[in-house]
């Protein structure tokens, strides 16, 4: 059993994988001052709930976008299983052609996506990552990754709106019963999720008449079951992209 953590910047995803199956995945808060000894206890905690225990672990693979909470998670992992995690970054086999200005400078979390879409959908492939961004990446027929787009995220939008307009109030990410919203609440919960799925739709649409072919579209991220049921393009979810990548690159890794 592989133990595989990916650190964003309001969640940390914890999951396990054996072989090629994965057993389970969690989400916690993202919380850049708790120390090593409480990110111990919280993973720790989420093995338990899901029947497994930290001596069971062989190993470990770590993606982050949060440097301050990288090592951290690391040592609190390395503590937890007696296992020195891979954590994904320059160096690290992928099996992508990484096409980008500067290949060090990409997410951990957009490789991973990018090695999970491309190893188990038709390519190309173009992956919606909704989190604390909205990142859309391509990776071509060839397996390359050729770039992509890094939008402001659906919360953070919403989050932006009511803390700058004063009439207009924090409300929950969730449907209103028509477009047209008829009340203050129902237009901001209308224009958030159909203005962000329009901008979905739109996006891939470009991103084909530049790569002049049509593309699979694969989603994931905490924000995407929100969203993604009302783009009126095909898009395939998968909530769990980005652990099927940590764990193809952790088993690209192995000697």
């Amino acid at each position: 059993m592989v133990l595989a953590v990916d650190i964003g910047n309001t969640n940390v995803v914890v999951g396990c994988f054996e072989g090629d199956r994965i057993l389970f995945t969690e989400r916690l808060a993202t919380e850049p001052l708790s120390t090593e000894l409480e990110y111990t206890v919280l993973i720790r905690t989420v093995l338990e709930l899901n029947g497994m225990s930290a001596s069971g672990c062989s190993g470990c693979i770590i993606s982050s976008v949060v440097p301050p909470v990288t090592q951290t998670v690391r040592a609190a992992v390395l503590r937890m299983t007696g296992k020195e995690p891979l954590t994904v970054g320059a160096g690290v086999r992928t099996g992508l052609k990484i096409l980008i200005d500067n290949p060090a400078a990409l997410g951990s979390d957009r490789v991973a996506d990018a090695v999970a879409a491309a190893h188990y959908y038709p390519r190309p492939v173009i992956i919606v990552d909704m989190g604390t961004a909205t990142t859309i990446s391509v990776v071509d027929a060839d397996n390359r990754f050729l770039g992509g787009l890094i939008i402001p995220g659906v919360r953070v939008s919403l989050d932006s709106l009511s803390s700058r307009a004063a009439q207009l109030p924090a409300i929950s990410l969730e449907p209103a019963k028509h477009v047209i919203g008829t009340n203050t609440v129902d237009c901001m919960k209308s224009g958030i999720i159909y203005s962000t799925a329009s901008a979905v739709d739109g996006v891939i649409g470009r991103i084909e008449e530049e790569l002049g072919v049509t593309c699979t579209a694969v989603a994931t991220g905490g924000n995407s079951g929100r969203i993604i049921p009302f783009c009126k393009r095909e898009i395939i979810q998968d909530d769990q992209l980005l652990l099927k990548g940590l764990m193809l690159i952790y088993q690209k890794n192995q000697k």
